[in-house]
């Protein structure tokens, strides 16, 4: 008989996700300032995107991998936590050495040192992230699933805030000077990547040591599966091969609403890639009238402050949103609470095409929050309950892949079109962000929801 998942209280699922503050910030920096360095280090706008395909290649790569091999462990820190640490401390050390690459220029060039610690940055985020997914999943019953992933929302979009604001709080509340010369990165950014790497890894700390995971035999009672078999078949020695063969059946296997979640992703991601690559020059240029290829200027760094700014104000209404989405998830059902959220998100993006004020951005900003925070929570409620249990990790690393694909085809498609089409005016790409969230939201209505 298959033994019922304890009841968690509140702050037992906040502390397990408690560590997603602190990623989020350092995702945050990322997100908003990662062109910004790149920039001043002398990448040139249309090649932005091919830099960024480090983020979703780092994520193909990094999460199944990680995936798997934390479905197999069980030590003393647990069986996710030991990856959940290890991914913080890398990233930790990445965000403090990023933008000081310049300081590196006797290695190799600062852009390709600058590239190279955004890789880093990236797939220790990825070895960070992608068990804590799964640990909400191990650890919740079916009726708590949607509330763990709300929480995991609600923390995300706060630490995204808290990592958005920071480079526009330190210049102009306490002063830190906020530009630098050519080749190098404003103080403001500089530590603010120091700070955002110290709260990610002290949160990491915290939900280590403050969550204790099921041992493995209590584990698979409340899962249905057999622990001898499971302790046995745990024990067996694969080849590489025999892996890779058994990883590739996985896909085969797949429970359709995980494919129909796939298109969905598509469209939701190839817009977020977007967005985080272009919007510095987008609203340096449309709202704050820079020229194209500009990224030294004073009016240009103060654009990237500004951008830093309206990034955290999509992750206070996505933060906002999620306190709200269990319950508007139990009103109205989970897709159509995600496909609202992705219409929501789809015009917002389109709004900023109509804006020329920098405060008028807000509103923008409010569409999209509410959709980041339903991409970040209701994919997986949909999912978790499909996947067996057995396998969640490998499978969260699996789907990873349709946030990891379209980020690639966005990056690659990217430049050749802001170039070739739009003549480097890139308020068009976002765009183009709007028109593909939209077709996410029509896309949800495909998916069938299985019932708790």
């Amino acid at each position: 008989m298959m033994k019922q998942k304890p009841h968690l209280s509140f702050w037992q699922i906040w502390n397990m996700s408690f560590g997603f503050l602190g990623i989020q910030i350092g995702f945050a920096l990322q997100s908003a300032n990662v062109s910004r360095i790149l920039s001043n280090f002398g990448a040139d706008l249309h090649s932005l995107s091919f830099f960024w395909l480090a983020a979703p290649v780092m994520g193909l790569i990094v999460q199944p991998i990680v995936g798997a091999a934390s479905d197999r462990t069980w030590n003393r820190l647990g069986r996710r936590s030991p990856y959940i640490l290890a991914g913080a401390i890398i990233a930790c050390m990445a965000m403090w050495i990023m933008p000081n690459s310049s300081a590196l220029v006797s290695i190799m060039p600062v852009l390709a040192v600058g590239a190279v610690m955004f890789a880093l940055m990236d797939g220790s985020f990825n070895i960070t992230m992608q068990p804590f997914r799964a640990l909400v999943a191990d650890m919740v019953s079916d009726e708590q699933r949607t509330l763990g992933y709300s929480i995991q929302s609600f923390l995300i979009n706060t630490g995204a805030v808290i990592g958005s604001v920071l480079p526009y709080v330190l210049t102009n509340i306490i002063g830190v000077q906020n530009t630098a010369a050519e080749g190098h990165v404003p103080p403001s950014v500089i530590w603010s990547f120091y700070i955002g790497g110290a709260i990610l890894l002290l949160s990491v700390v915290w939900t280590v040591f403050r969550t204790k995971e099921y041992p493995p035999k209590e584990y698979c009672e409340q899962n249905g599966i057999d622990y001898d078999a499971w302790s046995s078949k745990k024990k067996e020695k694969k080849s590489v091969a025999e892996r890779l063969k058994l990883f590739f059946k996985l896909f085969a296997e797949m429970p359709p609403v995980m494919i129909k979640l796939a298109v969905v992703q598509f469209f939701s991601w190839f817009a977020l890639y977007l967005m985080w690559v272009y919007t510095t020059p987008a609203v340096a240029q449309h709202i704050f009238g820079t020229e194209i290829g500009d990224s030294s200027s004073k009016l240009y760094q103060e654009a990237g402050n500004w951008v830093g700014v309206l990034f955290g104000a999509y992750s206070l209404f996505a933060a906002i949103f999620s306190l709200f989405m269990t319950r508007i998830a139990k009103k109205i059902g989970r897709k159509a609470t995600y496909s609202s959220a992705l219409l929501f998100g789809g015009l917002g993006y389109l709004s900023i095409y109509f804006f020329n004020t920098p405060n008028a951005l807000f509103v923008s900003m409010a569409g999209i929050g509410i959709a980041w925070a339903a991409i970040l929570a209701m994919p997986y409620s949909l999912l978790s309950g499909a996947l067996p249990a057995e396998k969640m990790g490998v499978y969260m690393g699996i789907f990873n892949f349709t946030i990891a694909g379209p980020q690639i085809i966005s990056g690659l498609v990217g430049g050749p079109i802001l170039r070739s089409i739009f003549n480097n005016q890139a308020i068009y790409m976002i765009i183009i962000c709007g028109v593909s969230m939209l077709l996410g939201s029509i896309f949800v209505s495909f998916i069938k929801e299985k019932a708790h």
